[in-house]
C-alpha cells in the first residue's frame, strides 16, 4: 500500500519540475516574492517576457502560458489592484535584482568620523602633517574630529589650544565646513569638521577666552 502511494505521488509531479524548481522556491521564500503556483490572487495583470500586456487573467491561465514558454510567472507588484505578474526567467530576475542592489550599496557613501589629535606643544612639522591628514579625510568624504588634550598645568592656558584648533579650521579652508565649533569637554578641546559644501558659508571660529592679567602688587 505504501509503495502504491509513493508511486502515485511520484506520478503527480508535473513535467519539468525538479530540483531547480525547489531551489527557486527557496530563493523566492527568502526574498518574499511569490512565483508560479504560490500566487494567490484571483486575477492578475499579466506582462509577458517582451513587455507586452496580456490583460487580466486567472493565475492558472497565466502560469500555463509561462510554462509553455519555459519561463516562470513572477509577482512583481503585489500591492497593485489587481496584482501585476510578469512572465520571465525567475533565476535571471533574481540575478538582476541582486546586481542592482549591490551597485546601489557601492554608491552609498558611509560617512566615518576620523580623529586627528593635537597637543598644546605640537611642533610645526607635526602640525602640518596632521593638517594634511585632516584635509585628505575631508576630500575623501569623511568627517574629522580635531581634538586637543590639556595636561596638568596646561589647563591654565586654554587659549593656546583654541589657537591651534582655530588655526586648523582656517588652514583647511574650503576643504571643510565646521559642524561643531571648538568646545571643551573635561580636559579635551575638540571640533567637528565635515566635507565642505560650497553653497554654505564657512562659520567664523570663536575667539579663545581672554586670560586676565595679574594685578599689580602695590
Amino acid at each position: 500500500m505504501h509503495g502504491f502511494r509513493a508511486a502515485f505521488a511520484g506520478s503527480r509531479r508535473e513535467p519539468g519540475i525538479g530540483r531547480s524548481t525547489i531551489a527557486l522556491d527557496k530563493r523566492s521564500a527568502k526574498s518574499f516574492i511569490r512565483i508560479n503556483d504560490r500566487i494567490r490572487a484571483r486575477e492578475i495583470r499579466v506582462i509577458d517576457e517582451n513587455g507586452e500586456q496580456l490583460g487580466i487573467l486567472p493565475p492558472f491561465e497565466a502560469l500555463k502560458i509561462a510554462r509553455e514558454r519555459g519561463l516562470d510567472l513572477v509577482e512583481v507588484s503585489p500591492n497593485a489592484v489587481p496584482p501585476v505578474c510578469r512572465i520571465q526567467d525567475y533565476g535571471r530576475f533574481l540575478y538582476e535584482k541582486e546586481k542592482s542592489e549591490r551597485a546601489a550599496r557601492k554608491r552609498q557613501k558611509v560617512i566615518v568620523v576620523k580623529e586627528v589629535k593635537f597637543s598644546v606643544t605640537v611642533d610645526e612639522h607635526d602640525y602640518q602633517t596632521k593638517k594634511n591628514q585632516a584635509v585628505r579625510f575631508l576630500t575623501e568624504g569623511d568627517k574629522v574630529k580635531a581634538s586637543l588634550r590639556f595636561r596638568g598645568r596646561q589647563m591654565a592656558h586654554r587659549e593656546l589650544g583654541y589657537n591651534i584648533i582655530n588655526r586648523l579650521i582656517q588652514d583647511i579652508g574650503d576643504a571643510g565646513l565646521v559642524e561643531f565649533m571648538p568646545r571643551m569637554e573635561g580636559t579635551i578641546l575638540h571640533a567637528i569638521l565635515a566635507p565642505s559644501k560650497k553653497e554654505q558659508p564657512k562659520p567664523r571660529p570663536p575667539q579663545p577666552p581672554q586670560q586676565q592679567a595679574p594685578s599689580a602688587v602695590s
